[in-house]
Formats: structure tokens, C-alpha cells, sequence
């Protein structure tokens, strides 16, 4: 938009935009010719367009004076100049000069403020308020979007003295095309009377580094409510919008990278994925596959390295920066990126490429000729590496990007490159094999449980000795408000089916848990769930012949209370504290598949300290003794245990040693014992809230004291923007009775408010020009995990706070 501006300009007689009046423009071609002259630099230096325009613009410098000699790589050029006058007197004039590209070229556009700055009687007091009280970098723009004044922050920022800039359009001073932008948003401030928020990313002043910019757009009213002008703050969060993007290039890697058992579809799913968030030019490089399939890729590797080229991708269409197609062998030698990189086994970065990498680039002159040309400053070359093994180098390279590759660039490729060796890895040595190997990796149970302060956990797995993997799991899943969801399974039969139905319940259970279903609706759902794949499985109108057993309890430590239900599974075990071990007298139901039988659920108290054992039968069922003889003794380790001071893992592997037989098990065996620990009346706080939307004022500031009651002052300015967010949703779509209710432990506080209404809220993305709309995604990005949970009296929508940050 901007660079069309100049060539209008120089075409025909320009349209001046509102505020222009103020400044004297001229258009220098890369010659040193002037192409284009306005009215006002006439005013200032006395010359017609005519008498000007297309001739040497040193013509108009005082004879003698020195020629100003911009930087052959700067952008922008500012300093002051002694330039003659039409009747012969000597001028110093402060210009400011952009490089720019019009129809003919390369040109320089200079621009100088002159006349009236725009001063108005009585502003003086308001601008010296608002650069008083602002801690950041201000500027403030009159009616015609001229600077008015700045602050020492923001000349700082911009790179050019205040007295200098004063009378020009943001436009003129940033010199960028993306300022067009924010001077459009601050009209549309000026205009509307309302405040705005715009981010954008570009580089401020003579920085060589782009950052990502809040600009705070706020408009500036006299006493008259007249609209006098628009401040502007600029706030720097290049931080937090890199480690953003960051985070999405690895989410948006997790999905993109190994869709198939393809080698050469991975390898350029890699380079897609890195062009271009993190480089401009990705090559992938592989070793040819070892004759031995059994095998994964070298341990080591020694240069000069062959390698296959199994992928790239560019930001320019066509790849022109490849010197090797896809399917073609390139030697490397010891002194390239490649070699250096899959030699060491580690990561290489390079950013003066001319000094760094001569030794390569002269003995491959065609390669150090395209490099010249293109203009590389940066290259990385990432090791592809797996389980021990090496299959090839990812190269990535910056030359339209001008910053470097930094550290955390370095972590992202790694992290990125390090999924892509894993699926590339599994394609060559599992091939058809793949999808059953990926089917157990799901199946495989946790590796540790999650800590809370709710529950002490401990568990042991083991597999059947002779029979190979069955379907036995367990879980333990943190839910909202500091409760916890145990579940123990047992998938009918033995080997990879079992396993990957085993995997796929799991996961189902994960998924119906984190909607907060109550332990019989989720038992219910799942039923369907095996019902659908037993269907699923049959060949010829044959069923697959699912079956598995479920036990499913959610523990409350505020409550102390404990919900359970079971789908066919042995009924779990309670110890209280200084008592005698006891099954939980459960509704049994009906095992998962059979499908049109209802599930029953019983709630329980438990006491500080009450232990639950949860398994499934591979631990009471054997060929030495019958059942009731194994549970009494089951029952019998576990009061010992109680009586003494025995942890979880010790109980676990008293259980075991006295239950199962040497040298292996027929059946899986899965065994969760938990401890519950309540959590402290102090450590939870509730409020009532009436209907008044004024109320949510006074709450924020119970939520402050009780905060501080708490010493969680370092979480008050979060807490209080998210529990304010959350109260004036419940007033303004919810339904009475309204509660607020906050918990915290040693690591997190929750926040929840409870209303009437079933309705469920969703996050949607709110349009510039609404007024609402960002609740929800302002608690979404401030707190560590949000959601909703339908109650018998409504819903409660709840946010966690991380206090250990």
C-alpha cells in the first residue's frame, strides 16, 4: 500500500492524505534524480515541482556541503543537511529519508515536518499528564494524526529525537509498511471514541531485529468531550509471541509429521513443516537403509558421508535453492554442515557463513556460488536420530529472514526433527508391521501416576508369564477441583488385540473423564463404545467378540467423598485408618458389551487416611487356591500393612509375594492402591453471590483478602482478572443460585463458579469491532487448565492457577 503510494506520487499530483499538509515530501530515484517534488517542500526551499523534478538532488545542497552517503544495507537515513534556498540563502533542514522500491527502481523517500506542529492553548497540561503517568513508551497524535510529543521511552524506541519527529504522520516516522496500518487503527479511534488494542510485528527504528508489538490505541478528549487526539503505548511482547509460535510449530509437528509408513512422505513432511515458520530453505538428507532390515541406522558415521536427498522445501515456489533433486546422491565431505553434523551426532549451527563454512563452500563452487547469490547468513544442521541409530541430516537455512538461528530455534528443530526420526525409524524397520507396533505403544500403560494432593498412589503391572500381553490397565486421572478418577479394566483374552482394545478403552475412559461424566454415565458410554467394536470386529455378520470388565471411582478431598461404580469387575477393598480391611459392598453390573442394563453407582465416606485397593481378578484367581481364599488373604496383607508404618510400594509387593506363585502368572495382574487425605476447611473458601452485577466488585476484592489470608499474593492479579471474568458470565448468562468457591494446595488454586444454568460455555473468537466475546479466552490463556462440569443443581466452570511458577 505504501510503496503504491509513491508511485502514484511520482505519476501524477498527489492526493494528500489528512495531515500532509504539514509535510514536505520529496522522491529520490537510485540515481540521485528527483522524481517527485509536493507543494510544501516548494514552500520550504522556494522551487516549483518543475524546476526540480528530474534533475540531481545535489543541486539543492549548499555548494560545498558534504553529500549525505546513506548505509548500501540501511533502510532508513536521518540527519541534517545545508540546503540553498531559491534565493540563495543557506538552509539547514532535518530530513528524514526510507529506501523504498517505485515503478523505475529503487528510490528514497524524504519527508521533513514544517509550518505548525499543531499545538492547541490548553493541551499542555493533558500531555504532560499522560507521559507523567504512562511507564512505557507514549506518543501522543493530534487531530490530524501528527505527532504531537512522545516520551523518552518511545523516542528511544523509535530512534529519532522528539523535536525531530514532531509534526509527522506515524507513517512517516516508522517508515514501514505495516505502520499504515496502526495509523488506520488510530483514525478509526479518533473517529469512534474507543479505546484499541493492535498487534503487529515489525522493527522499530534502526533495530536490526523484528519484534511483535501491542500497540494501545486510546483517544484524548477535552473538557468539552471534543476529540482532541489519540495516545498511543506500545508495549514489546516479542518474548511471549515467539514462545507461542514455538509451541504451535511443535503441536502442528506432533500432527503433520509420520501420517503414514512412508519414508520419503515423512522426510517431506519435516521440511514442510520447518518452511517457513523456522527457515526460508530445509533440505532432508538420508543414509541408504543398512542390508540388514533388523537393524536400525549406524551407530556412528565417518566422512566423507553419502547421502540420499529425500526432501526440501522453500519459501520460493520451485525450490530454485536445491542443488540436488529428491532421489539424487550428494557426496559430503568432513567440512560440510552435513558430514560435521551426522558425524558428531549433534547439532551444528553456522551464522557467517563466508567465514564459518570456506573450506566447503571453495571446494563445492557451484554451491558456495548459489550461496553468494541468494545471500544465506545462517544455516543449522540437525542430526536425524533414533533409538541409537542415525538415518540422515536435516539442513536448515535463513536469507530472506534476517535474524539468525537462535538456542530455542536450535530446541524447536531438535524436538522437530527428533519426532521425525522416530517415525522414519519405524517405517523402515516395521514397515507392514507399524501399525501393530503403534497399536501396543498405545495400549502401554502408564509409567508413573500423576501427583495430587488427594491421593497417595502406588501400583504394580504384571503380564501374563506364557499367555503375552493381555488387556489388564489402570489409571489415575486428575479432574477438576482437585478430585481424582481411579479406574481399573480387563479386556477379555490375550496378545496385540487385546492390548490395542485395551489402549483404545483407556483412552476412551481419559476422554469421557475430562467431561466430568458421573461414574455410571461414563461405565454406560463405554458399554456402547465395546458394543460398536465388537460389532466393528466381525467378519460376515460375526461378531468381534469384545469383552472387558471396568471399575470406575472418583475421589473428592473436600468432601471426603468417594463415587463408585463397576461393570462386572471384583469389587475394590477399603482399610480405614486403625481398622480391618473390608469390600466395598458395589453393585456389580453388568460386564462392558452386553449393552441395554443399567450401572449403579454408591457414594462413600472416606476418612483421612483410608486406604482403597483396586485390581483385577489375575490377582485372586489361581489354580492353588479358590477366590474367597485368596481375597481373605488379600484382606489379611492389607490389615498388616495398615497396622504398621508400611508405604503404598511396600504394601504393593507384600501383596504380590503372598498371592501370586513363583515363576510367573497365567493372568495379568493390575493392582492401584490409594491413600485419600482430605483437604483442610482453611484451604477452601466459598462465597454466595446475589443477582447485582455491581456484587462483582466487592467479590474481587474478598478474593484479594482471601488471597492474602492464604499468602498467594504472587497468583492475586490473576486470580482476581479470572475470577471476575467467570462471576460476570455466571451474572450476565447464568442462573441462580450463583457460587463462587476457591481451593488451593501446595501447587495449585482453583477457581471455580457455580450457577444454575446447564448450559455449557464454549470459547469463541470474538470480531475486532466486539464488545464481548473475550472472556473465556482471556481465563483460557491466563490459566494452566480450564473447563466446565455439569452439577445436579447446574454447571460449574472452573480455572487452575499454577503456583509454582
Amino acid at each position: 500500500m505504501f510503496t503504491e503510494s509513491v508511485r502514484r506520487g511520482v505519476a501524477m499530483s498527489p492526493v494528500h492524505p489528512p495531515g500532509e499538509a504539514a509535510t514536505a515530501r520529496a522522491v529520490i530515484d537510485g540515481n540521485g534524480v528527483l522524481v517527485h517534488w509536493n507543494e510544501h517542500a516548494g514552500r520550504l526551499l522556494g522551487y516549483a515541482p518543475e524546476e526540480v523534478e528530474g534533475r540531481p538532488a545535489a543541486e539543492l545542497l549548499v555548494p560545498g556541503s558534504p553529500v549525505p552517503r546513506p548505509e548500501p544495507d540501511g533502510t532508513r537515513w536521518s540527519g541534517t543537511v545545508e540546503l540553498r534556498h531559491r534565493d540563495g540563502r543557506a538552509l539547514p533542514v532535518w530530513l528524514l529519508a526510507h529506501r523504498r522500491q517505485h515503478a523505475q527502481g529503487e528510490a528514497w523517500l524524504v519527508v521533513t515536518p514544517v509550518g505548525d506542529s499543531g499545538r492547541h492553548p490548553g493541551d499542555d497540561a493533558l500531555i504532560r499528564a499522560a507521559l507523567t503517568c504512562s511507564p512505557c513508551a507514549l506518543a501522543v497524535y493530534d487531530e490530524d494524526l501528527r505527532l504531537y510529543a512522545c516520551n523518552q521511552a518511545m523516542a528511544e524506541l523509535v530512534g529519532l529525537p522528539q523535536e525531530r519527529i514532531r509534526g509527522l504522520r506515524l507513517a512517516e516516522i516508522v517508515g514501514r509498511p505495516e505502520s499504515e496500518e496502526l495509523e488506520f487503527q488510530a483514525r478509526e479511534v479518533l473517529e469512534s471514541g474507543r479505546r484499541r488494542d493492535v498487534q503487529t510485528y515489525l522493527r522499530s527504528g534502526a533495530e536490526g531485529r523484528t519484534h511483535a508489538w501491542l500497540a494501545r490505541f486510546a483517544p484524548l478528549a477535552d473538557g468539552g468531550g471534543r476529540m482532541r487526539g489519540v495516545c498511543m503505548t506500545a508495549h514489546d511482547f516479542t518474548d511471549q509471541f515467539l514462545a507461542r509460535e514455538r509451541l504451535q510449530l511443535v503441536n502442528e509437528a506432533s500432527i503433520r509429521i509420520g501420517t503414514t509408513l512412508d519414508v520419503i512422505r515423512t522426510a517431506q513432511e519435516l521440511a514442510d513443516v520447518c518452511v517457513p515458520r523456522l527457515a526460508d530453505f530445509v533440505s532432508v538428507d538420508l543414509l541408504d537403509p543398512p542390508d540388514d532390515e533388523g537393524r536400525p541406522g549406524p551407530s556412528s558415521v565417518t566422512a566423507p558421508v553419502t547421502l540420499r536427498r529425500a526432501a526440501h522445501r522453500s519459501i520460493t515456489p520451485g525450490s530454485p535453492e536445491a542443488l540436488i533433486e529428491p532421489g539424487r546422491v550428494g557426496l559430503y565431505p568432513a567440512s560440510s554442515p552435513q558430514a560435521s553434523s551426522l558425524v558428531a551426532g549433534r547439532t551444528m549451527v553456522a551464522t557467517d557463513l563466508a567465514t564459518s563454512l570456506t573450506e566447503w563452500l571453495e571446494w563445492d563452487r557451484a554451491r558456495g556460488e548459489r550461496v553468494r547469490e541468494l545471500g544465506v547468513h545462517s544455516t543449522m544442521s540437525v542430526p536425524i536420530r533414533a533409538r541409537g541409530g542415525r538415518f540422515g541430516v536435516v539442513v536448515l537455512r535463513r536469507f530472506r529472514r534476517q535474524e539468525p538461528f537462535t538456542p530455542d530455534d536450535v530446541l524447536i528443530a531438535e524436538e522437530i526433527t527428533a519426532r521425525a526420526a522416530v517415525c522414519i525409524d519405524n517405517a523402515r524397520r516395521f514397515g507392514r508391521e507399524r501399525e501393530t507396533a503403534l497399536a501396543l505403544q498405545r495400549s502401554l500403560l502408564p509409567r508413573k501416576l500423576p501427583y495430587t494432593a488427594a491421593l497417595d498412589t502406588a501400583y504394580r503391572y504384571l503380564p501374563a508369564a506364557r499367555a503375552g500381553v493381555g488387556g489388564d490397565w489402570f489409571d489415575v486421572i486428575p479432574l477438576s477441583g482437585l478430585r481424582m478418577a481411579m479406574v481399573v479394566g480387563d479386556v477379555v483374552g490375550h496378545g496385540v488385540q487385546a492390548s490395542a482394545t485395551m489402549g483404545r478403552l483407556r483412552t476412551a475412559v481419559r476422554t469421557l473423564a475430562d467431561i466430568d461424566l458421573a461414574p455410571e454415565e461414563l461405565l454406560t458410554h463405554l458399554d456402547d463404545l465395546v458394543i460398536r467394536m465388537s460389532q466393528e470386529g466381525g467378519l460376515e455378520g460375526t461378531t468381534g467378540e469384545v469383552g472387558a470388565t471396568c471399575l470406575y471411582a472418583v475421589y473428592d478431598p473436600v468432601s471426603r467423598r468417594c463415587t463408585l461404580a463397576r461393570a462386572g469387575h471384583p469389587a475394590p477393598l477399603m482399610v480405614p485408618p486403625g481398622g480391618t480391611a473390608r469390600q466395598i459392598e458395589l453393585p456389580g453390573g453388568p460386564p462392558l458389551g452386553l449393552g441395554g442394563l443399567p450401572f449403579e453407582s454408591m457414594e462413600i465416606n472416606l476418612t483421612e487416611g483410608t486406604v482403597l485397593g483396586l485390581y483385577t481378578d489375575g490377582l485372586i484367581e489361581s489354580r492353588q487356591r479358590d477366590i474367597d481364599t485368596n481375597h481373605r488373604l488379600l484382606c489379611s496383607v492389607l490389615d498388616e500393612c495398615a497396622a504398621g508404618p508400611v508405604s503404598l510400594d511396600e504394601a504393593c509387593d507384600r501383596i504380590l509375594n503372598a498371592l501370586l506363585p513363583p515363576g510367573g502368572v497365567p493372568d495379568d495382574v493390575a493392582l492401584l492402591l490409594a491413600r485419600a487425605h482430605g483437604l483442610p476447611a482453611s484451604q477452601v473458601e466459598t462465597w454466595e453471590i446475589g443477582a447485582d452485577p455491581a456484587l462483582v466488585a466487592t467479590v474481587r476484592k474478598e478474593v484479594v483478602g482471601q488471597l492474602e489470608m492464604w499468602r498467594l499474593s504472587d497468583v492475586t492479579f490473576t486470580a482476581e482478572l479470572v475470577v471476575s471474568e467467570l462471576v460476570t458470565n455466571a451474572l450476565r448468562y447464568g442462573e441462580h443460585p450463583i457460587r463462587l468457591r476457591l481451593i488451593h494446595d501446595a501447587a495449585t488454586l482453583i477457581c471455580e463458579v457455580s450457577d444454575g444454568s446447564p448450559t455449557a460455555p464454549h470459547l469463541r473468537r470474538a470480531r475486532t469491532f466486539d464488545e464481548g466475546g473475550r472472556g473465556l479466552l482471556l481465563v483460557a490463556q491466563l490459566a494452566q487448565r480450564w473447563g466446565s462440569r455439569h452439577t445436579a443443581e447446574g454447571k460449574t466452570i472452573w480455572a487452575e492457577l499454577n503456583l509454582l511458577e
